[in-house]
């Protein structure tokens, strides 16, 4: 059975090719049975030159509370650019700048302010630490910020890498990106320097630093030995002592790899919570298999959206369920699942969101993708802070409103992101993406597509040599 069509990209020479979402079972994968009691959605497609590939995008048990594929829903009406920076030419996914085509807004844009890293682990989506460019200066930075917010307005800015806190400029940067009036100034980081530098953190926070995105794998040390190559679990513990005294929000971040930690979900979300309300969160990361990884592309173990749900809805039953969770209100809705709890004594309990905007609007009416990339914003900046804000411009739906009157240190997130690489990437959820790397002539790319490379290797937008 054929549940949709879309377009793709060969994994081997990155051309556009057609695809659909199917039921169907390639030899590579093992047969339904009672042994094997999943129900699995391929994305499959061929290429007229190297044949035929095919990965598995929604995988569930028969008995699963997860939502079928076709069930698994939240339509948005397109959201064009303004003002495009790139014309349409070769087409999607050639034009990025963010061209015509593209349906949705900027969440969160990604300013990258250094290749270099102080680890040199196994997964690293944005192969960190080859010696391809040279740090941007601070005046080519600051362009990158007033692009992003000449482009996506009130945005949240990450500025990440390669691994930032290498630059000793850092709360230079950040100063830069908090004089521009984003959303959400957030750092992502591994930590490492967090942990080791006394005062460092509050340095950050006083120039205007407000969340960490910290990478956090697991609770166990082989899982970061197998993933970061090296014990990391106590020195990521020190960096959020550190992050707590210094009144900043904090966000846990696993990368997630069948096999390798996906049955620590359940301990990690308790450990999250047991470390105080500065801790705003837990996001997930199924692996996606482009930059650097230990596997071949084709065979490489995945994990879905719905097995993560899973996962985390069996192994922490007593906190969670899985109709706790919902697709987007912003990205395409095979992009990720989100929930936010209010927390107490007595556990989790899902606060419901709605997609109501200032306007009111039928109940059978479809809402524009700015809407929800509004809403998605003005949630992520009320909740990843370690402060409240209750004064979030444009805070108008009711569920924002709600949650700005409530206490945010008594509220947390869980959240996952299933990003694509060139065997699985849907060009309607390129389209749809809310998540953009600002690049040095100031374009926005979606994460995925500045990032991916095909089995070979070959990068679909190649960071440009400096050095």
């Amino acid at each position: 059975m054929i549940y949709r069509r879309t377009q793709s990209l060969c994994p081997i020479c990155l051309r556009r090719i057609e695809a659909c979402y199917e039921n169907v079972t390639p030899k590579k994968e093992i047969p339904l049975s009672s042994e094997n009691p999943h129900e699995t959605v391929f994305l499959t497609k061929t290429c007229p030159e190297h044949g035929f590939f095919s990965v598995p995008i929604w995988r569930r048990s028969q008995e699963s509370p997860v939502p079928l594929f076709t069930a698994w829903s939240r339509p948005k009406l397109p959201s064009y650019p303004e003002k495009p920076a790139t014309t349409h030419s070769q087409g999607c996914p050639y034009d990025c700048g963010l061209c015509p085509e593209h349906a949705q807004h900027t969440c969160t844009g990604l300013v990258e302010v250094t290749m270099r890293c102080n680890l040199n682990c196994p997964i690293c989506y944005a192969d960190a630490g080859s010696p391809i460019q040279a740090d941007p200066s601070l005046d080519q930075i600051a362009a990158q910020f007033t692009a992003l917010r000449t482009q996506s307005g009130r945005c949240s800015v990450q500025i990440s890498g390669g691994e930032p806190t290498v630059r000793e400029d850092l709360p230079q940067i950040i100063a830069l990106a908090a004089e521009h009036d984003f959303g959400l100034v957030q750092l992502n980081t591994n930590g490492l320097r967090l942990a080791e530098e006394p005062g460092y953190a509050e340095i950050l926070a006083k120039a205007g630093l407000e969340s960490v995105y910290l990478q956090f794998d697991g609770t166990c040390e082989e899982t970061f030995l197998h993933l970061r190559g090296r014990p990391c679990l106590e020195r990521k513990l020190k960096a959020i002592e550190a992050c707590k005294q210094a009144g900043l929000g904090i966000v846990l971040v696993a990368t997630l790899i069948k096999g390798i930690n996906d049955h620590e979900l359940g301990d990690l979300l308790r450990l999250a919570l047991s470390l105080g309300p500065n801790v705003r969160g837990l996001h997930l990361q199924p692996c996606a298999f482009f930059g650097r990884y230990p596997y071949s592309l084709d065979t490489a173990p995945r994990l879905t959206l719905p097995e993560v749900l899973e996962s985390l809805a069996c192994q922490a039953p007593e906190l969670v369920d899985a109709r706790d969770f919902h697709p987007p209100a912003c990205e395409h809705e095979l992009c990720s699942f989100s929930c936010v709890y209010q927390r107490s004594e007595s556990g989790l309990t899902p606060l419901k969101a709605s997609t109501c905007s200032c306007k009111e609007k039928a109940a059978d009416s479809v809402p524009s993708a700015c809407e929800g990339a509004d809403l998605a914003k003005r949630v992520t900046q009320l909740n990843w802070k370690a402060s409240q804000d209750t004064s979030t411009p444009g805070a108008c739906d009711s569920f924002s409103n709600f949650l700005a009157k409530t206490n945010a240190r008594s509220r947390f997130t869980i959240s996952c992101m299933a990003f694509q690489d060139a065997l699985s990437l849907d060009l309607a959820r390129v389209r749809g993406c809310c998540i953009h790397v600002v690049t040095g002539d100031g374009r926005l790319v979606p994460f995925c597509l500045r990032n991916l490379s095909s089995l070979h290797g070959h990068p679909l937008y190649p960071r440009i040599r400096t050095s």
